[in-house]
C-alpha cells in the first residue's frame, strides 16, 4: 500500500511541476524568443542627449539553447516607430538590449540610431514580430483597455498575462 501511495504521489508531483513553473513565467515555456524587459522611462532628465536616449531600451531574450537568426525581425511601438534587426543572430540563452539612441552594435547591445525617444512614459506597447511579420510577443504599460494600471505581457499564442 505504501509503494502504491509513493508512486501516486510521485506521479502527481511530476504532473504538478510544469503547471507550477508556468505560473512563475506565464507563456514562457513555449516562447523561444520574447521581450524580457522594457526601460521605457529613461532615468534622469529627458534632455534628448544620446546618453539619455540609450537609457531607454527593450530587452529581447532567447530562452532556447539554439542560436536564433533575428535578421528582418522588427520591434515597434504604438505610433509605428519600427526597428529592424539587420544581420543579427541571438545566441542561445542570451539577451540583447535594443537602445533608442546612437551606438555601435555588439552581441549584447544594438542601437536604433534615433535622436528622439520612442517609448511613451505614460502608456505604450512594444511589439516584436518575426521576419514574416508574424506576432511573436508584446509588452504594454500604462492603462490597458479596461483602464487598469500596470504592465501587460502577451506572448504569441496566448491571451495575455500581467506581471
Amino acid at each position: 500500500m505504501t509503494a502504491v501511495a509513493a508512486v501516486a504521489a510521485a506521479a502527481v508531483g511530476a504532473v504538478a511541476l510544469p503547471a507550477s513553473a508556468a505560473d512563475h513565467h506565464p507563456g514562457r515555456a513555449r516562447a523561444a524568443v520574447f521581450i524580457s524587459e522594457v526601460q521605457y522611462d529613461s532615468p534622469g532628465r529627458d534632455d534628448r542627449s544620446n546618453r539619455s536616449l540609450n537609457r531607454e531600451w527593450v530587452e529581447i531574450t532567447n530562452s532556447t539553447r539554439r542560436v536564433v537568426n533575428l535578421d528582418g525581425w522588427t520591434l515597434e511601438d504604438e505610433d509605428g516607430h519600427s526597428y529592424t534587426f539587420d544581420h543579427f543572430r541571438l545566441d542561445g540563452r542570451s539577451t540583447v538590449r535594443v537602445h533608442t539612441g546612437i551606438g555601435r552594435d555588439t552581441r549584447t547591445d544594438v542601437f536604433q540610431d534615433r535622436r528622439n525617444y520612442v517609448w511613451d512614459n505614460r502608456s505604450d506597447t512594444a511589439t516584436l514580430r518575426n521576419d514574416r511579420d508574424r506576432f511573436v510577443d508584446e509588452v504594454s504599460w500604462g492603462y490597458d483597455r479596461d483602464h487598469r494600471g500596470g504592465d501587460h505581457h502577451r506572448h504569441g499564442g496566448d491571451r495575455g498575462h500581467r506581471h
